[in-house]
């Protein structure tokens, strides 16, 4: 039997993460959600719409987060961690509130949260502390007693977020045609952000030209590119990009976008290209879509050779790594001296978002941080 792991003062887990629909008749009315407030027309969100209908209406990321809770209760149960994990969506079915509503309802009154995103940003982490802040306040109007709730921090440099993707790029590499593979670039892959939001990524000190967004990005990068080396012999070049950009034109979005980056790289005679979607915890539709289809097509036009590496998904290192940072985090509340474990160069993240950390253009309540109306 394994030792019993103490993850006090904590009694529950939450997986949060974004949601997406699981058929057509889901589509419109998820990105009513993902839009509320914004004003857009019916018709225009039927036309975004129209990615999701290539699959079937369906977005891979909520089977993905099912088989990352069997994954997670799998490795809390084989190591004797005894904390019970729920799943809640910002914007789909199962519902944050509703899951926190459940969640109170069975006495769990110290909550961690784990949220699908690795990285310091507004839409990464602020936004997510925003809806905590909103379902609580949800569940104060209706007379419950309110939990107290933590964030696990930032992931993006923990080896086992890490190792997996290095694991994937080296597989797509020799997927490559031989005569292709030792000069293949390597994409790294994120979401783009407008400039000012990775511009006021992370703890105000980090502010800056692209912010904690950017520079940890960078980092993972660097680390899988050194892996990917010391595994294959190879020192492939790389250079982050971006992809998936939304939003009015006139506005700087991060880039170069990957579909202009592969038509530069193969004017520059770059014979492959391996896309890693560094940026995603899963396959979600940004990736099917955005490299899968899009990136893809371009390169085929382009008789440009590409793979695309897998995402950390439910990998049982990244399964292994959130219950490390469970303990981290417990142990750090109970006042012990506890060792981060963190490649790279930037260290561990802090455990508890500072004032200033990510901020919205419009200021909103956002619980789990040092700002948070919920301590």
């Amino acid at each position: 039997m394994p030792d019993v792991l103490d993850a006090s003062p904590y009694d529950a887990l939450l997986l949060l993460s974004f949601g997406g629909p699981e058929g057509p008749d889901d589509v419109v009315p998820f990105l009513e959600n993902v839009t509320r407030g914004r004003g857009i027309p019916k018709e225009r969100l039927k036309e975004v719409g129209q990615h999701y209908f290539l699959f079937g209406g369906v977005s891979p990321i909520n089977a993905q987060n099912r088989a990352l809770l069997d994954a997670l209760r799998k490795d809390f149960a084989e190591h004797g961690l005894d904390l019970p994990v729920y799943w809640g969506n910002r914007n789909w079915a199962p519902y944050l509130t509703d899951t926190l509503r459940e969640m109170v309802r069975d006495g769990r009154r110290r909550i961690l949260v784990l949220a699908t995103s690795a990285y310091a940003s507004y839409s990464g982490c602020r936004q997510y502390r925003e809806n905590l802040a909103d379902a609580l306040a949800t569940l104060e109007a209706e007379g419950l007693e309110l939990p107290r709730i933590d964030k696990l921090r930032h992931y993006f440099n923990h080896p086992g977020f890490v190792e997996p993707m290095v694991d994937g790029v080296v597989r797509s590499l020799a997927e490559l045609p031989e005569e292709v593979r030792d000069g293949a670039h390597i994409a790294f892959c994120t979401h783009s952000i407008p400039n000012s939001a990775a511009d006021t990524s992370g703890p105000v000190e980090e502010h800056g030209d692209g912010g904690a967004y950017v520079r940890q990005h960078l980092d993972v990068a660097e680390l899988i590119a050194d892996a990917v080396r010391e595994r294959t012999g190879v020192d492939h070049p790389w250079q982050l990009v971006y992809q998936s950009r939304s939003g009015a034109p006139h506005i700087p979005w991060l880039e170069p976008d990957i579909c202009d980056h592969l038509e530069e790289r193969h004017a520059a005679g770059v014979p492959a290209v391996v896309m890693a979607p560094i940026g995603f915890v899963s396959d979600h539709m940004e990736v099917l879509y955005d490299l899968d289809t899009e990136a893809t097509a371009k390169a085929e036009e382009l008789g440009l050779p590409v793979r695309r590496s897998a995402t950390v998904g439910a990998d049982p290192r990244f399964a292994a790594a959130v219950r490390d940072l469970v303990l981290e985090r417990a142990g750090d509340e109970r006042g012990q001296e506890v060792a981060p474990c963190a490649l790279g160069a930037l260290g561990a993240s802090h455990h508890l978002c500072p004032v200033g950390c990510c901020p919205a253009r419009a200021p909103r309540p956002a619980a789990a941080g040092a700002d948070s109306p919920y301590a």
